[in-house]
């Protein structure tokens, strides 16, 4: 039953809970924000030019 098999590993390697993602997101989450508050302010207006004229850079 090769079927059945690899059924059985992809459940086995499934996690049992989310716990470990939500410690992923989260992680992600401090990354980010860590980022945002390093951001000197030449790189906001340059990233905020690039949204404004985002239609122009395409």
């Amino acid at each position: 039953y090769p079927i059945t098999q690899k059924l059985f590993r992809i459940i086995k390697a499934c996690p049992v809970s989310v716990a470990s993602a939500e410690r992923s997101f989260s992680t992600l989450r401090r990354i980010k924000t860590w980022l945002r508050t390093g951001m000197t302010e030449d790189r906001l207006v340059g990233l905020a030019l690039l949204n404004v004229h985002r239609d122009v850079s395409k």
